[in-house]
């Protein structure tokens, strides 16, 4: 069962990476279709998440689930938004996945 619930944190993350970067196109819930996407991406990210917390430990899955947004998030915006991709910048983020590693495998 832990086997499919880092799967299903998985796709949860992807969701929020989803809901986050639909928060730019949806332009402040103004614009229906982006906004109607971002929150079904919302509700499905929050909804997996809890379905991974039934065999994972809520803090290292929480810790992950928010890795995995905040990564998919920084590398969209520099890849969708032109933000800037500095080593400082890229460093971070390789420590963001050298967490996640760790959490995963310590449990």
């Amino acid at each position: 069962m832990a086997g499919w619930s880092w799967a299903i944190l998985f796709v949860a993350g992807l969701f929020e990476v989803g809901w986050a970067i639909g928060l730019k196109y949806a332009d402040g819930f103004t614009r229906p279709l982006p906004s109607a996407l971002t929150l079904v991406a919302m509700v499905l990210s929050v909804v997996l998440l809890s379905f991974a917390v039934r065999s994972l430990p809520l803090g290292t899955a929480y810790a992950v689930w928010t890795g995995i947004g905040t990564i998919g998030t920084a590398i969209l915006g520099i890849v969708l938004f032109a933000e800037p991709a500095t080593a400082l910048r890229l460093g971070c983020i390789g420590l963001i996945v050298a967490g996640i590693v760790g959490l995963k495998l310590a449990g």
